[in-house]
């Protein structure tokens, strides 16, 4: 085990590539497209991902050493796990000054749970929906379901497979959802500042800019608001999923299955006794023929 972890520090090739990724991804910046209220924007975490999916089909990298770098993730999710509880402290009284709100927003993770999980089981997805859809799939979720699981389990590949598709796709949803709905539902501009802060620093900052843009003069509040409530999910979201999400999903999940393996027994039931049925009529059937034909 020390030589395989020896051996992955030594790997110049995939450390580099890695540098290099991050380097052009730096380069290329931020960019935001501007859409009617909403405000889609690219951050160096949506171009650090596609090149990396990209790059996985090259010669560059091989089969080894990304399975090589599964090992790195878990530093690097201890590393994001410690800077949650080290942002959690200075910000406490800012957080117990926003009130019960912040905290009752969490309860919106079980959405996730009660909606995405039977859509899951009914499309098929076995244990991989577990992953999936115990909370949103960010960081803290995702160092969750390695910790317990591993990142090669049937929950890993389901909670990174909603990572990858939250990086790309999420800002984009968030940020369009975001100014639509602060333009058209009659609530007060801070509930939406609350909102954005679901555990993700790319999808908060996409929410946050058509709120500063649809309503300017609180921009510093809603700012301010948008990250006490991301902070709070960062932090208090990882417990929400530990004693409640994953918990909760385990066991609705095995209800679900239960059930549909029950269904399936019946159908399974049903079709053998039709089958036998009808064997019996067609040998009825066949034994008939062949008294008449004797009778004849």
């Amino acid at each position: 085990m020390e030589g395989k972890a020896l051996g992955l520090w030594k790997d110049w090739r995939l450390h580099a590539v890695v540098l290099a990724i991050v380097i052009v991804t730096e380069l290329i910046g931020q960019h935001s497209i501007s859409i009617g209220a909403g405000i889609i924007l690219l951050l160096p975490m949506l171009y650090a991902v596609i090149i990396g999916i990209s790059i996985y089909f090259t010669p560059i990298v091989t089969k080894k050493q990304s399975e090589n770098a599964e090992t790195l993730v878990y530093i690097t999710l201890t590393l994001l796990i410690a800077k949650f509880g080290v942002q959690a402290g200075p910000a406490l009284p800012q957080l117990i000054a926003a009130g019960p709100a912040l905290i009752l927003q969490e309860l919106g993770n079980l959405g996730t749970i009660l909606i995405a999980l039977p859509i899951a089981v009914l499309l098929g997805l076995k244990r991989e929906s577990i992953g999936m859809t115990h909370s949103i799939g960010r960081e803290a979720n995702l160092a969750l379901i390695t910790d317990k699981f591993g990142l090669s389990s049937p929950e890993g590949r389901g909670v990174m497979s909603m990572y990858i598709f939250g990086t790309v796709f999420g800002s984009i949803f968030i940020g369009l959802a975001s100014g639509f709905l602060a333009t058209t539902l009659p609530l007060h501009p801070y509930s939406f500042a609350m909102a954005t802060g679901i555990g993700s620093g790319s999808m908060t900052a996409a929410a946050l800019g058509p709120l500063v843009a649809a309503f300017p003069d609180m921009a510093d509040t809603i700012t301010a608001f948008s990250g006490a409530s991301n902070l709070l999910t960062s932090v208090t979201g990882l417990y929400a999923s530990i004693l409640i999400g994953l918990p909760l999903t385990e066991k609705f999940y095995k209800v679900l299955t239960k059930r549909r393996e029950k269904n399936s027994a019946e159908n399974m039931m049903a079709s053998k006794l039709d089958a036998e049925s009808n064997v019996g009529v067609i040998t009825e059937k066949v034994t008939d023929d062949t008294k008449s034909k004797v009778v004849k």
